[in-house]
């Protein structure tokens, strides 16, 4: 199966893809609508707009350097997951969306990395938890989030991975627990981009690696933007042998010629008599 991620809503409908994503909330805070057509995504802890109007809500190191994206190895701003009230809007927006169609899919689940979050609030419900060990601490609070939010979902609840599927690294880099969240999750998202895939070992490694490391169903989602077909036709082709189904990000077009070529090329040599 091939579908596409997209933010306009007329893409969702066109027939060369079998599934459709589209992006309600994303990392830089911006929000538009849920739609009845497609799986309606959102981006639940990294979010911009939000840390720049309230710098408190970051999560802070045992440095006290706050996860935004002036730090190195962040690419956007994230919101610490204890943070109540944030979690009550963002499981109401989940709310919404599944109002408008069953399926959802939850973005940018989990703690930025290994060494968030100490602040004081994330102290204190650690201090009085029953976990000895912050990692396994860590998880549960993303787990308990999770279930809260799949329990909103009455269709098929999607959770995108970060591309590390080394054992330990998920667990230790955003406290994601995948055997105890595959309870709660039907399918995760694995996205593999890159610019070109003018190679693509690589991305058989990683997507080898998940289909070891989970029990639940996964998808791959690609790059799409400016990337040459015949890449993209590759790329996907690798893909597609590992994953549910191959998403096509950000570039309906180019995904919808990728498609057609590789479809036509698949009917090459085939006769009838």
């Amino acid at each position: 199966m091939f579908g596409v991620v997209t933010r306009n809503e007329d893409e969702l409908e066109w027939s060369e893809f079998d599934a459709a994503f589209y992006e309600v909330k994303d990392v830089t805070g911006r929000a538009a609508e849920p739609v009845a057509g497609g799986t309606n995504m959102i981006s639940c802890f990294g979010d911009n707009a939000a840390v720049e109007a309230d710098p408190e809500l970051a999560p802070v190191s045992a440095d006290g350097e706050r996860a935004t994206r002036e730090r190195p190895y962040f690419d956007w701003a994230y919101v610490c997951p204890t943070r109540a009230d944030y979690r009550e809007g963002i499981l109401e927006i989940v709310s919404d969306a599944a109002a408008q169609n069953p399926d959802v899919r939850l973005d940018d689940v989990g703690f930025p990395r290994a060494e968030y979050c100490h602040c004081e609030r994330c102290t204190a419900q650690f201090e009085a938890s029953d976990f000895d060990d912050r990692f396994a601490w860590r998880a549960d609070v993303i787990t308990e989030f999770v279930a809260e939010a799949a329990d909103r979902i009455p269709g098929r609840t999607y959770l995108t991975l970060y591309p590390d599927p080394y054992p330990g690294h998920l667990y230790e880099r955003a406290g994601l627990d995948l055997d105890a969240l595959a309870e709660y999750v039907d399918e995760f998202v694995v996205p593999l981009y890159d610019m070109a895939y003018t190679t693509t070992y690589w991305l058989e490694t990683i997507a080898s690696g998940f289909e070891d490391a989970l029990d639940a169903p996964f998808s791959v989602e690609l790059y799409a933007v400016d990337v040459d077909v015949d890449n993209l036709i590759h790329a996907a082709e690798v893909a597609d042998a590992y994953a549910e189904t191959v998403l096509f990000g950000y570039d309906a077009s180019n995904a919808r010629a990728a498609l057609r070529r590789l479809k036509a090329e698949s009917r090459d040599g085939v006769s009838h008599g």
